[in-house]
């Protein structure tokens, strides 16, 4: 685990070396010149995913790229993207995870490679309405009752709506991303509206709207960089929200059927009828009594169901919900009976829209959907949740049937196989063959660093963490001397997991829950021999470079809780069908996060250290192959003593270089 001598890095194959292929391609050629403009080098895996993305592209396929961390992926696909769209006028839709990897793209990715192109893409950003500031709203243009009052400016939120309202006369974009240092919620809720809310053409400030400048940009795009969120809304509605496109590209593939199951599951308690109603009365002067009657009617059978899935819907609830469609149907045709206009009328039909959508949801065919009761607490609210069943038919269907999808993220192959990935985000359901391909990692994992199981562990139980899984955290951190990341898969356990590292080790322990995650995230990452704990929030996502990081533990195989609806009736389903329930359901989510959580650790070339499972049962089970296999392939080893020796040997390699600052966070690009 000694640091490497600079010569022993791979060489980078020169887009200008033949591949196997013949002739150097256009792409390679502009992946160099990409590359260059910015001083660094190209990878092949880089260079590899370039083939495989503009191949896929010319050839109307579908492609499944596995590309590791540090393989410069972005690049990967928006080389070929972005040539093929100029010189062709098409539109490629690129989707992310998260909003910030999509500003990653629009402000630094997309731009290096329009710096090199001949004729530069036309690149815009496709987010939700309320990203961006209303400037009617900003301007008081809405009724009262929708903003706060901020007379009082000494409070934190009437100091941030004014600041918004300063901002609104001098933003060029009123993309929320784009207010720094940023607002609450709260108060950005007092100069956004959504979709429903908007006064669409009849707004006195449409001209001037920036929603509407972003969605006429996006539509007029080459490059159309969106969210995994907006996707849903596209691929489970009957809004085509992301319009037509000649393309698309996925990235952080792993979360996308995740990602549009939540989006499309609708949530409804009787508090939230109650409230819609009185928001009716107050906008339109409706009189709402049959709404609040509907309201109570739920709430009565809601109080009298158990929490959990149900598999067969109550008579008393499909009553209760065909007592509050009807009065829904009646609140609407009041409102448009009423009288009210403008701004009113728009914020009440979206409360009415928000009663639909659920209705919307519970009416579709029992079979395909999972409903539930959930409550936070005994004095909470219950609500009743409908989440589609199946998100792979719609993802096929209408994001997959028409054009060429290249799907990537470091973390597609569960089990060595992408079969999983395949099913789960619709590409096996296209009925066209589906490629894929496996791109590698720039880093040498086995000598960067070790797997190590604690096979001599008892398997974990059904509470916490267990008194010899807290002694082998402690002990391991003792040799590492800090630098841990301890990643837990529920909050009870991450606490117990905290006070005994803070009960053991003089360094400073940062516990989820106690501090914003960038906050906790970006102290771990400047005090080097300090400890983060937490749940599954940092088991992906988080990149902490360097020495920070030399140690990553987990405490056991994060399979799903049974009692989950969304797995209960996932698995259910699957059951009934003949197929291996554990295996398609708890077995590969389990696979997914422990590789999400694995490959925390290395994040650079430079990065040494180890990753620790302390769940025996991956060593003793027969899944336990099928889970390793998902991993990082780091240099394995069961052996404690091996595993805390090697740890101190690493510490006492790196300390005089990390005295000397000679071995500081990696910041490579």
């Amino acid at each position: 685990m000694s640091k490497p001598e600079p010569e022993s890095a791979p060489r980078a194959q020169s887009p200008d070396e033949p591949s196997n292929s013949g002739a150097v391609s256009p792409d390679l050629r502009l992946l160099k010149r990409v590359v260059a403009s910015f001083g660094g080098d190209v990878r092949p895996g880089q260079q590899k995913m370039v083939e495989g993305v503009s191949e896929a592209l010319e050839n109307t396929e579908h492609l499944l790229v596995e590309a590791g961390t540090g393989t410069g992926k972005s690049l990967g696909y928006l080389v070929p993207a972005m040539r093929r769209a100029v010189e062709n006028d098409e539109r490629i839709v690129v989707s992310t995870a998260t909003l910030a990897l999509q500003r990653q793209i629009v402000t630094k990715d997309a731009p290096q490679v329009n710096q090199v192109l001949d004729e530069p893409a036309r690149v815009a950003v496709l987010k939700g309405w309320s990203n961006y500031l209303c400037l009617h709203k900003a301007q008081g243009g809405y009724p009262e009752e929708a903003l706060i009052d901020v007379s009082e400016v000494a409070s934190e939120t009437g100091m941030e709506v004014l600041r918004l309202r300063e901002w609104a006369q001098e933003t060029e974009t009123g993309d929320r991303d784009d207010l720094v240092p940023g607002v609450s919620d709260k108060a950005w809720k007092q100069v956004s509206v959504d979709t429903l809310e908007c006064l669409g053409q009849t707004c006195p400030m449409r001209d001037e709207c920036f929603a509407a400048h972003a969605r006429m940009d996006a539509d007029d795009a080459n490059i159309v960089v969106t969210n995994h969120s907006m996707l849903g809304i596209h691929a489970a509605t009957d809004n085509p929200i992301c319009g037509e496109f000649d393309a698309l590209i996925v990235d952080e593939a792993h979360d996308l059927s995740r990602i549009i199951r939540n989006q499309a599951t609708k949530s409804l308690s009787a508090s939230m009828v109650g409230y819609r109603a009185r928001r009716l009365h107050r906008l339109a002067s409706l009189n709402t009594d049959g709404l609040e009657g509907a309201a109570d009617t739920l709430d009565a059978v809601l109080d009298g169901l158990d929490d959990g899935l149900i598999t067969v819907r109550p008579e008393a609830l499909v009553e209760a919900m065909k007592v509050l469609d009807g009065k829904v149907r009646d609140a609407e045709s009041d409102l448009d009976a009423s009288g009210a206009e403008g701004a009113e009328k728009r914020m009440a039909l979206s409360a009415l829209a928000d009663l639909n959508s659920f209705l919307d949801a519970w009416g579709r065919d029992p079979e395909r959907m999972i409903t539930w009761i959930s409550r936070s607490d005994e004095s909470a609210p219950s609500y009743i949740n409908c989440a589609p069943l199946d998100v792979a038919g719609p993802i096929a269907k209408h994001l997959l049937e028409d054009s060429p999808a290249v799907l990537t993220s470091a973390t597609l192959q569960l089990g060595g196989s992408f079969n999983a990935i395949s099913f789960e985000t619709g590409m096996a359901f296209t009925g066209e063959p589906t490629k894929t391909l496996d791109v590698g990692t720039p880093f040498d994992p086995p000598t960067q660093g070790i797997l190590y199981v604690a096979q001599h562990l008892p398997p974990p139980g059904r509470g916490g963490v267990s008194d010899e899984a807290l002694d082998e955290l402690v002990d391991l951190a003792k040799a590492a001397g800090g630098g841990v990341l301890a990643l837990f898969s529920s909050r009870a356990a991450a606490n117990q997991g905290a006070q005994a590292l803070r009960d053991a080790l003089d360094v400073t322990v940062y516990a989820q829950g106690e501090d914003q995650i960038g906050t906790l995230v970006k102290n771990f990452s400047e005090d080097v021999d300090s400890c983060l704990v937490g749940t599954l929030s940092l088991w992906q996502g988080i990149d902490v470079r360097g020495w920070a990081c030399r140690l990553v533990t987990i405490d056991r195989i994060p399979f799903p809780v049974p009692s989950d609806p969304v797995i209960e009736a996932r698995t259910r389903h699957v059951a009934k069908q003949g197929r291996n329930a554990f295996r398609e359901v708890s077995l590969n989510h389990a696979a997914l996060l422990l590789s999400q959580g694995a490959g925390r650790l290395l994040r650079s070339r430079q990065d040494r250290g180890m990753v620790a499972i302390l769940d025996s049962r991956i060593a003793t089970k027969s899944y336990g192959s099928y889970l390793l296999k998902s991993l990082p392939k780091l240099w394995p080893t069961r052996d404690k003593t091996i595993a805390t020796q090697s740890l101190k040997r690493l510490v006492e390699a790196h300390r005089p270089a990390l005295d000397s600052q000679l071995f500081n966070n990696d910041v490579e690009a």
